[in-house]
């Protein structure tokens, strides 16, 4: 049963788990944590379980959507872990299914993790994608140096 038959279904057996990945060059290995009560492997690499919440973004035409990563933090590794680096860490975050571990039904690779911050409960942060809209357009000019066929 594929996860939209899943999710729309009356009653289903699936168990669907939401994995979330935090790398970064200074961080060895990767934070790697799942929703759940258990550790889970999947495709090798051991998920601890955390819980974790993304708040979606609201939608608004003044601003970039930005969505919210909030992460508990009993255990301080994850703070002792973001505390550590000056840049801003990847994050991926993927669905399995619980019986299915190694299939990533959907994933979202493209995250970056800003505005870092943490308190004794938790770890909390904005979810960002690449944002294009300071990037210079054209990105290219044509001057006589670089097109002198054109002058």
């Amino acid at each position: 049963m594929s996860l939209r038959e899943s999710a729309f279904a009356e009653a289903t057996g699936d168990v669907w788990l939401p994995l979330l990945t935090i790398s970064h060059p200074d961080i060895n290995p990767s934070i790697r944590v799942v929703f759940n009560t258990q550790a889970i492997v999947s495709r090798g690499d051991e998920f601890l379980p955390f819980p974790f919440d993304v708040k979606l973004p609201n939608e608004t035409d003044d601003a970039p959507s930005r969505a919210r990563l909030i992460i508990d933090n009993v255990s301080r590794e994850i703070a002792q872990a973001v505390r550590s680096i000056r840049t801003s860490p990847s994050v991926m975050i993927e669905i399995i299914r619980a019986d299915a571990p190694d299939t990533v039904e959907m994933s979202w690779p493209n995250f970056w993790l800003r505005n870092v911050s943490w308190n004794a409960q938790q770890v909390s942060g904005e979810l960002v994608l690449e944002d294009l809209t300071d990037e210079p357009y054209p990105a290219g000019t044509f001057t006589p140096a670089s097109f002198p066929a054109l002058f």
